[in-house]
């Protein structure tokens, strides 16, 4: 077993709210529960010694190892091949079909052989409140209960348990050609009962269960593009990553995998941002997933009208981030006795940049409510009336200096792309006042939107760069900006634009490969380095599309795919040898994904109607 094996070599599985990770030696490293933002109680990606882990592994130093989805589905197929014989893990959660929350969670586990005999090692290792709340574990034959304060846990299994110390338990088991056993790690509650031993066929029956709820889920998606298993996995795996009781998707699955190996920049990103969750509206409609689309807009909805009479710190109508349920307490803390993946501290947990001013989203937030328009018949008089005071103090408001899309920790400047997303936020508003004939503040809404135009233009233009930038008055380059032409600021073959797009290439594209933007130049008040930003490269894949240059966004986009890793999947970044870095996966690289492969269909089907 890897002490800390590479981001990119783990699948997920969920149950659609809370998910895990399992490496391609057959490691759950990462495992939160009940939910997505709970304590982790498999979490040896981020403190090998102290962080827990669920291994089933074949042993042998000549075991070869590869790892791969069962076609347009959520379930994680590990195959051993060694001299002795073939062993086979499949790993999977069944999904939620309830929409209730529940304390109740479980990984199934099936080890087959198929061909000769493989031994299979089980180690279980949990550590519940990452580690914090010490557990007290019985085994009984082939179940073992851990209980600590709040939650308890029970292993069932084929395999012969043995304790391992006060808190663990092993095993080993010797599979024949054809002969398979299973091993279930179920959560519950902190007086919940030993659950009954699973049987053979209802453990079969759950997998096929499973099986059949994806690959239905999968069938309703209208695309049909140029890149069907891209696509589907990125949809699978938005999917997995949305709280279905509440709509709500959070960013990724983890928290503090570093955007530099060694370095600081380790956030927790298992929270809802208005931003991600807006612009996966759009990607989700293409696609046809209306049921997904409306429940956030629901959501988001819900917490634009929520602070309607009780506005956030700041008398803020919204907050930049939430927890799935919406509750906006996210005070960021250290785990101060965790090492970190690979040395990289510190590991954060809750995220202090909650509080910051990102005057952006309430650009995405109408962005995504005038997207899904379509979804009820007209907005309810509560909910206009939300969205109009909403509006209202943007209109006072837009004109300030804010933290910016990256959330970056040097202070507050007159971002670009806020004013740019606060032009949508009144664009999108007078249409949707107008199309539904609701009462707004259409004269002071028209002048704000146009007063903003002309300062984007005048103030967020460089000469020396030729192209609209970062913050006013400065020349460092952003490629948040290139948004612009989906957003309709302006046209995507303007020559202002098609400028400013010239100076993105030359100033942050590396390879195909796309910075967010130069931290050397525009200091953000962390310390190192990143690697390119995956979200960005696939939205300059959009933005050349529109502007028709077809040729290098496809070559872009193709090139961009064999950064995923061996089962499709994308982290934050991509580092300076290909490495996938940051919390993983990450929503917003797979929603830009489908942004850009429905984008890029488009236009080449236009150019090739044939």
């Amino acid at each position: 077993m890897k002490r800390y094996p590479l981001i990119a070599d783990h699948g997920l599985v969920g149950d659609l709210q809370t998910a895990a990770l399992v490496s391609d030696e057959g490691v759950v490293d990462w495992f939160a529960a009940p939910r997505f933002d709970s304590p982790g109680i498999f979490a040896a990606l981020l403190d090998h010694d102290k962080g827990g882990y669920f291994r089933l592994s074949v042993d042998g130093s000549d075991v070869t190892v590869k790892q791969l989805y069962y076609p347009d589905t959520a379930l994680l197929v590990t195959r051993f091949l060694s001299a002795d014989g073939v062993g086979e893990l499949i790993d999977w959660m069944p999904p939620d079909r309830t929409g209730r929350p529940t304390d109740e969670h479980a990984i199934l586990r099936v080890m087959r052989c198929t061909r000769g005999n493989v031994t299979f090692a089980l180690e279980c290792r949990p550590r519940f409140g990452f580690g914090s709340n010490p557990h007290e574990t019985h085994v009984d034959g082939r179940t073992a209960t851990f209980r600590a304060p709040g939650i308890t846990a029970f292993l069932q299994t084929n395999v012969p348990l043995e304790q391992d110390g006060p808190y663990d338990v092993h095993g080993r088991l010797t599979l024949t050609e054809g002969s398979q056993a299973g091993a279930s790690f179920t959560v519950a509650g902190p007086d919940a009962p030993v659950p009954p031993l699973p049987d053979e066929q209802g453990v079969e029956a759950a997998l096929w269960d499973a099986v059949d709820f994806w690959q239905e889920w999968v069938r309703t998606a209208r695309y049909r593009g140029r890149w069907p298993d891209m696509v589907h996995r990125s949809a699978i795996t938005l999917k997995l990553l949305t709280y279905l009781p509440t709509g709500a998707p959070i960013a990724a699955a983890t928290l503090g995998l570093p955007e530099l190996v060694g370095g600081e920049r380790n956030w927790d990103y298992r929270y809802t941002w208005i931003r991600d969750g807006s612009l996966a509206v759009r990607a989700l409609l293409d696609l046809g997933f209306v049921e997904e689309a409306a429940a956030f807009t629901g959501w988001l909805t819900d917490r634009v009208t929520e602070r309607a009479g009780a506005p956030s710190a700041g008398g803020r109508p919204l907050q930049i981030m939430y927890r799935v349920d919406g509750d906006p307490w996210l005070p960021e803390e250290i785990l101060e006795d965790f090492e970190g993946y690979r040395g990289s501290a510190p590991v954060r947990v809750g995220n202090g940049a909650a509080d910051q001013l990102q005057l952006d989203i309430y650009g995405e937030a109408m962005y995504a409510l005038a997207q899904g328009r379509g979804l009820d018949p007209q907005p309810t008089y509560h909910g206009w009336k939300a969205v109009s005071g909403l509006l209202d103090w943007l209109a006072a408001s837009w004109d300030s200096t804010d933290e910016g899309i990256w959330e970056t920790r040097g202070g507050q400047r007159d971002f670009t792309f806020s004013r740019v997303m606060s032009w949508v936020a009144f664009d999108r508003g007078l249409r949707l006042a107008e199309e539904f004939g609701r009462p707004a503040a259409l004269d002071a809404w028209r002048a704000a939107r146009d007063e903003i135009f002309g300062q984007i233009m005048h103030r967020g233009w460089s000469e020396k760069r030729q192209a609209l930038v970062q913050y006013f008055g400065g020349d460092v380059l952003d490629a948040s900006l290139l948004l612009i032409p989906r957003a309709g600021l302006l046209n995507p073959t303007d020559p202002a634009w098609l400028s400013t797009l010239d100076a993105i290439e030359r100033g942050l594209v590396q390879d195909s490969l796309v910075h967010r933007y130069d931290p050397g130049a525009s200091p953000d008040g962390l310390r190192g380095a990143e690697g390119t930003f995956s979200l960005c490269t696939f939205l300059y894949v959009d933005a050349l599309a529109r502007a028709g240059r077809v040729r290098p966004a496809r070559f872009t986009f193709e090139k961009m795919l064999t950064y995923a890793n061996h089962v499709g999947l994308f982290a934050e970044e991509i580092g300076p040898s290909g490495e996938q870095l940051g919390n993983f996966p990450q929503a917003f690289t797979h929603l830009s994904l489908i942004m850009a492969a429905t984008t890029l269909d488009e236009v080449l089907d236009r150019a090739s109607p044939a």
